[in-house]
């Protein structure tokens, strides 16, 4: 694997902290929220951050997958999507 296809593939907190940032999503997430922090995402808001990780990353994920109702903090998100969905990417 590239250096430039391992940067294309890897998901980052701050480009899920983007993602997030959306206004159809979270109009105000603070820039200052920890990481950890607990957040929830409703139904739409997971909708719409799917499409645009699929859009901008190629990520594939269905709304319908259980872990999803474990997206409680940008770190979680972060960590699922590099563990369950990134690691066999070439």
């Amino acid at each position: 694997m590239t250096a430039e296809s391992e940067a294309r593939t890897r998901i980052t907190v701050d480009v899920v902290r983007e993602l997030l940032s959306d206004p159809k999503i979270f109009a105000a997430l603070p820039d200052a929220m920890d990481d950890d922090a607990d957040l929830a995402l409703d139904s739409l808001g997971l909708v719409w951050f799917l499409h645009q990780l699929e859009l901008r990353y190629g990520v594939e994920i269905e709304p319908a997958e259980a872990f999803l109702a474990e997206f409680t903090s940008v770190r979680r998100i972060t960590d699922y999507l590099n563990d369950h969905h990134l690691a066999d990417r070439p």
